[in-house]
């Protein structure tokens, strides 16, 4: 087999590669090599509500079948790639199949963190990374009374809200001293911590896990370093992932945590690109500092410059970043990079359960963070793209509009 464009993961960077290359008028022939056999969907739900049962499986899919076919993409899924042989151009499945490119965009993303101790095989463990670990997890949760989420990033706070919402008993451990401290600033994450504690989630801080206790093959809780033991039939591990890069990196391209790309999304290797998770890249918005981003929109952006550059069109990588969260009935929204801020000003009451945080570095406004305030998020933006240097007083004055903050 061979085709002209071979794209590696059926995730959301996979499946936007394809469809900008058709849109860019490329018609040379595309296969996509996933390891699931699902069709490309998107990976956000699966923590909030497709693990909730608020959408079916159909519903998160980013596009049906007959649209591939329309549009003579290839779907090549239950197929793990383990090996690329650039001279050749030519890539290597598990089960032995070889399979020639003329491109190849590498979209694996990642695989989840292991925590490395006793216990973490056991059933009753879970990641939550694809439709089979959401579905392990929904068909356990009936049996369920007592759970533990190892994790405060965005994907332990949201698989704990929905089930607190379930009506668990819900253990949330960080070994940080508050939850999302390597993405947001402190009003924040007190934010979230004290909601979760009002739905009832007990918040631990500072605490670390020795291993997961097990009975018969089962975990039946966690056990923490000092030696108190956590009673649960459920155990969430969210605590990152590790860029699933290796192929690549055995191949000879340069990387490390994720393969290195420049602002083409080109890696080393010739003709082979690499996007969204695994991409390792200079960011405008960290300063020009090479980072991973793990979200859709990078993932989305970086599929499209990607496309258009082996489509033979001008294009270079230098969006905005940003995310979201959805934890009980609160909408996160997050515009630009807060890493490396050294103000962070705070805009609306969080009593109200709608606010914003806004991060500046030299006075310049470098991010924001707004919950349940999408007005400030749309208007926020211009500040971030143009780095803007506003005086704090106004951003903290919630009457008037960030666009009238700018001049």
């Amino acid at each position: 087999m061979r085709y002209d464009v071979v794209i590696v993961g059926a995730g959301h960077g996979g499946a936007q590669a394809a469809i900008a290359l058709r849109q860019a008028k490329f018609e040379g022939s595309i296969a996509i090599i996933g390891d699931e056999p699902e069709l490309p969907y998107e990976r956000p739900p699966l923590s909030k509500e497709y693990f909730s049962g608020e959408k079916t499986f159909e519903r998160i899919m980013i596009r049906p079948a007959a649209f591939w076919e329309e549009r003579k993409v290839e779907m090549l899924l239950g197929r793990r790639v383990v090996s690329v042989d650039a001279p050749a151009h030519q890539v290597t499945t598990s089960g032995g199949e070889a399979i020639g490119y003329g491109h190849l965009i590498w979209a694996t993303g990642g695989a989840p963190r292991r925590l490395g101790c006793s216990g973490n095989d056991a059933a009753g463990v879970h990641t939550v990374r694809t439709r089979a670990d959401a579905d392990r997890m929904m068909a356990e949760l009936p049996g369920v009374t007592r759970a533990v989420v190892i994790g405060g990033g965005y994907i332990g706070l949201e698989a704990a809200a929905v089930l607190a919402k379930a009506g668990k008993q819900v253990v949330l451990l960080e070994a940080l001293d508050r939850v999302l401290a390597r993405v947001a600033g402190e009003p924040l994450s007190r934010f979230f911590e004290a909601e979760h504690r009002a739905h009832g989630v007990d918040v631990r801080l500072g605490v670390a896990v020795d291993c997961i206790e097990t009975a018969d093959g089962k975990a039946t809780g966690v056990r923490l370093k000092d030696g108190e033991v956590i009673s649960a039939e459920m155990v969430i591990v969210g605590i990152g992932i590790v860029p699933a890069v290796q192929p690549l990196l055995d191949a000879g391209a340069e990387g490390g945590n994720g393969v290195a790309v420049d602002g083409h999304c080109r890696t080393s290797l010739p003709d082979v690109f690499a996007i969204g998770d695994c991409a390792l890249h200079a960011n405008h918005y960290a300063d020009d500092m090479p980072v991973r981003l793990e979200s859709v929109q990078n993932a989305n952006d970086q599929a499209t410059v990607a496309a258009k550059t082996i489509a033979g069109a001008e294009a270079y990588y230098d969006a905005v970043p940003w995310f979201w969260s959805n934890q009980y009935d609160l909408k996160l929204q997050t515009v630009g990079l807060s890493t490396g801020h050294d103000a962070a000003v705070l805009r609306g009451d969080p009593a109200n359960r709608s606010f914003s945080v806004i991060y500046l570095k030299d006075g310049h406004v470098i991010a924001l963070d707004c919950v349940n305030a999408t007005k400030d998020y749309v208007q926020g933006r211009k500040l971030v793209v143009e780095r803007l240097a506003i005086d704090p007083g106004l951003l903290a004055d919630s009457t008037t509009p960030l666009k009238e903050t700018a001049g």
